[in-house]
């Protein structure tokens, strides 16, 4: 029987019965993303509550000498303090990242990139979080920022998050893992 199912093209095990074995594969790929990005969030949220509570107003606290501290800044620009006038468009792009990475998710067969988009949708997550609930006002919010290195920019742990999250997608590209788990030799 198997023989003359090979010769007229009728496989063993017909596509519709092999194809939920793959989907609970596909979602565990996105429930790792999930809780990347939970995380990410969650220690960004936390961290910057205790910088909020503890650190505002208050001296910096070195932690490596004067090459690391902690010292609260209000940041309403972007990276590096710049575009300050444009806060509310750094709302907006980070509401559009997290929207792509949401879609992305649903054909999302690989775990690095599950982590990967983990990493930028918590840190997406955690920095519009304060664009929208800080002042000077909703969707205009300053981002809490507090690592402080010597001669570097302010940043947070959704700052990190993201940039950890963009390396780990360009070593990703060129090693021709795609999200969907394929790999090309390009």
């Amino acid at each position: 029987m198997a023989e003359a199912e090979r010769i007229i093209g009728t496989p063993d095990v017909d596509d519709e019965a092999a194809a939920p074995a793959e989907r609970p594969h596909g979602r565990r790929r996105v429930v790792a993303l999930f809780v990347v990005a939970l995380v990410a969030y969650l220690l960004d949220l936390v961290s910057k509550i205790i910088v909020v509570e503890k650190l505002e107003h208050h001296q910096p606290i070195e932690i490596i000498g004067d090459l690391l501290k902690f010292e609260a800044v209000r940041n309403p620009g972007a990276a590096f303090g710049m575009g300050e006038a444009f806060t509310i468009i750094f709302t907006f792009i980070a509401a559009s990242v997290i929207v792509v990475i949401i879609r992305l998710a649903r054909k999302l067969y690989s775990l690095p990139w599950a982590i990967a988009l983990g990493l930028l949708l918590g840190g997406a997550l955690g920095n519009l979080t304060d664009r929208i609930f800080r002042s000077p006002g909703v969707f205009e919010g300053a981002v809490v920022d507090f690592i402080a290195p010597a001669h570097f920019a302010v940043f947070n742990l959704a700052d990190a998050a993201i940039v950890c999250g963009g390396v780990l997608i360009v070593l990703l590209s060129f090693k021709g893992l795609d999200p969907d788990g394929t790999v090309h030799k390009d």
